[in-house]
């Protein structure tokens, strides 16, 4: 690399050692003996103590809340109460609140809200009853709902901001990539699709011969890691198991282990694996435990519970709403408010899916003569569809054409969260595992809509179908629903 200075390798009795001659990072430590200290954890350092402030300014503000309301009482227990804002941080830690971060690239506040609505209910119980041994409990037990409520909510809030100012300081993580291109390829996309992620990849470690669009930094058969990893500063390594195994890898991970480097590894099932992936271990030997291949009859209930309850509430809420926008695309263009459109359910099952018409009259009959400008071959997929109305080019932009689709929820065709309803078309282009979609009901939102939706191949979109059937849970369920508003908002995807 011209005109950038190079790191030399300092030779020992045991194994070489990188000695540095770039200018340290603001959160690296000082070298001494002229020999790399690689301090990224500095990094992890200072987000572990934001969030703690975090926390900390989240329960301050929390108990001057619930103090502030009359009633409460909480005011006369309030020099006692934040005498115990450390005990609270100390609880946050022992549910694992400071190190998901270091370890998940994907880690949000969505993330959070299991251990801290525990810890929220724990902890507020344990403040009750120590206030009461101590004899200056004089709160109302309604200035403890409130105070936890407030906190919970604070907390939410006040970590968002810390991971935003903890991103504008620190900059991404650089992520060095090691293994199959195409592999790798994939899941540089996908960091730079998502920039909340905070991970940057710098390059590339393949092996010889693979054409890749990410910069090379080496290759697997003569690689220098140490050199690398210091040259262009990076934190975390991401390693696929098909290219890297046995000794190389655990040589790979001594090398990151030392230089305080952290890695990621890619399992050879990926597209079966998921959140819900679970570690095991028989007598030490590792296993990864993963979903029975079916829902329980209890699971079904609940996911079903939730469709009835949360779609028939929507429908209540929206129906002003769903009024005005029915007569708007009537008074606006011919034909009927709704477009009715034959889909692939559950089992393989056709049904009439819903939507506010947002095209000419038309449209299908058109359909076929446009295919031949689709920018994917799977489906019909244009950046500027002429038979758009001027008030569906809104509906699209905003969703809202998708709310007809509350209904389907009602009736059982369709579910809030569920795999992407295909046409018949697109349907018979799906074979082999990917056909396990089918197992589920079609939801109205999902993995494919909160993570792209149209920015996503129809072939990727197959494997977010398969992730989320195998690894369903209602906790993922809930995560989904909670991140659809934000990326309906973003209009991240839209067609």
């Amino acid at each position: 690399m011209s005109g950038q200075a190079q790191p030399t390798i300092e030779r020992t009795s045991h194994r070489p050692r990188l000695v540095s001659v770039l200018p340290p990072l603001p959160w690296e430590g000082p070298a001494p003996g002229g020999v790399v200290a690689l301090r990224y954890g500095r990094r992890d350092y200072a987000v572990r103590r934001l969030l703690a402030a975090a926390d900390a300014l989240a329960l301050v503000v929390a108990l001057l809340l619930a103090a502030a309301v009359p009633g409460t009482r909480v005011a006369g227990a309030l020099p006692w109460a934040l005498l115990g804002v450390l005990p609270w941080l100390f609880l946050f830690k022992s549910y694992g609140l400071y190190d998901r971060d270091i370890r998940r690239m994907s880690h949000t506040w969505i993330d959070d809200l299991p251990g801290l609505a525990h810890g929220v209910v724990m902890g507020s119980a344990a403040m009750w009853a120590l206030l009461w041994i101590t004899g200056t409990n004089t709160v109302d037990p309604s200035g403890i709902a409130i105070f936890a409520g407030a906190l919970l909510l604070a907390t939410v809030l006040c970590r968002a901001v810390a991971r935003r100012l903890a991103m504008a300081v620190l900059g991404p993580e650089r992520a060095l990539l090691v293994g199959d291109a195409a592999g790798m390829e994939r899941i540089a996309r996908k960091m730079r699709d998502h920039p909340e992620y905070g991970v940057e990849p710098v390059g590339l470690v393949a092996a010889d011969g693979e054409p890749s669009e990410l910069p090379r930094i080496g290759s697997l058969e003569d690689l220098d890691l140490r050199a690398a990893l210091r040259l262009h500063r990076v934190e975390r390594v991401v390693v696929s198991h098909r290219e890297l195994h046995g000794d190389l890898l655990l040589a790979l991970m001594h090398d990151c282990k030392e230089l305080s480097v952290k890695v990621s590894l890619v399992p050879n099932l990926v597209d079966a694996m998921g959140p819900s992936v679970q570690v095991d271990d028989v007598e030490g030997v590792t296993l990864l435990a993963v979903n029975p291949p079916v829902l329980s009859r209890t699971s079904r209930i609940a996911k079903r519970g939730m469709d009835v309850v949360g779609s028939a509430v929507l429908l209540v809420l929206l129906a002003p709403l769903l009024l005005a926008i029915a007569l708007a695309v009537r008074l606006t263009s011919r034909g009927p408010a709704l477009f009715r459109q034959t889909r692939v359910g559950r089992g393989g099952g056709p049904f009439a899916l819903l939507k506010f018409r947002t095209m000419v009259a038309d449209a299908e009959k058109r359909r076929k003569d446009l295919l031949a400008d689709s920018s994917d071959p799977h489906w019909l997929k244009l950046d500027h569809d002429p038979r758009i109305t001027a008030v569906g080019r809104v509906l699209r932009r905003t969703s809202l054409d998708e709310l007809p689709q509350l209904w389907n929820v009602l009736r059982g065709e369709m579910s809030l969260v569920g795999p992407r309803p295909l046409i018949d078309a697109e349907d018979r282009q799906v074979s082999g595992h990917a056909r396990s979609r089918i197992d589920l009901t079609p939801g109205l939102t999902g993995l494919w809509q909160v993570l792209g939706r149209t920015r996503i191949p129809f072939d990727e979109m197959m494997r977010l179908d398969y992730l989320y059937v195998t690894n369903w849970s209602l906790w993922t369920d809930v995560r989904l629903l909670i991140r659809t508003l934000p990326a309906v908002v973003s209009r991240r995807g839209v067609n």
